[in-house]
């Protein structure tokens, strides 16, 4: 009876690792959409057009940099299948946090970025890529953005009139 219980625990801990590392690797799949995206949307939110079409640029130059490099480099996965290096999910991931930090500040990038990490981790943890795929995965998203997604910045020149005299104020804010 003993051992009856003992299987059915091991089987149900087994069970519910599983089902973990499923739910892990399914947050990261979402993740690596939700992040881009909500950058988009965000853009979008706030009337940053220009924002939205650096966010663009630095996107479809990350896919493409990463779906040339998976077939040339055809690094096997941990998992036995093919095309690991560079981690798509990760470059994904990891352009819609840079262009929120890079873009709105550390505010919104500090977020984004822990939420990225999470997308990087996953695809370890669920056996489809090595660190060094995710890394260069990362690499690839943050450098898409270092070179198209520029700092939104709000300039307004006044009119500040005096009792004695007039000046112009310049008011930059981000």
């Amino acid at each position: 009876m003993k051992a009856m219980y003992l299987a059915l625990v091991l089987a149900l801990s087994f069970d519910a690792s599983r089902l973990c590392a499923d739910v892990i690797s399914r947050a990261g799949d979402v993740g690596s959409i939700a992040l881009p995206v909500g950058a988009a949307v965000g853009a979008l939110v706030v009337k940053d057009h220009q924002g939205l079409g650096q966010l663009a640029l630095a996107y479809a130059s990350a896919m493409a940099v990463v779906y040339v490099l998976k077939p040339s480099i055809d690094r096997t996965r941990p998992d036995g299948g093919s095309q690991s290096f560079p981690s798509g999910h990760a470059a994904s991931a990891f352009v819609g946090a840079s262009f929120l930090q890079r873009r709105y500040g550390w505010r919104l990038g500090i977020p984004a970025y822990a939420l990225a990490t999470f997308v990087g981790y996953s695809r370890v943890h669920a056996d489809r890529h090595y660190p060094s795929d995710v890394y260069a995965g990362a690499a690839i998203g943050i450098g898409a953005n270092i070179v198209f997604t520029h700092r939104r910045e709000h300039v307004s020149v006044n009119l500040a009139p005096g009792r004695e005299h007039a000046a112009f104020l310049v008011t930059i804010a981000w």
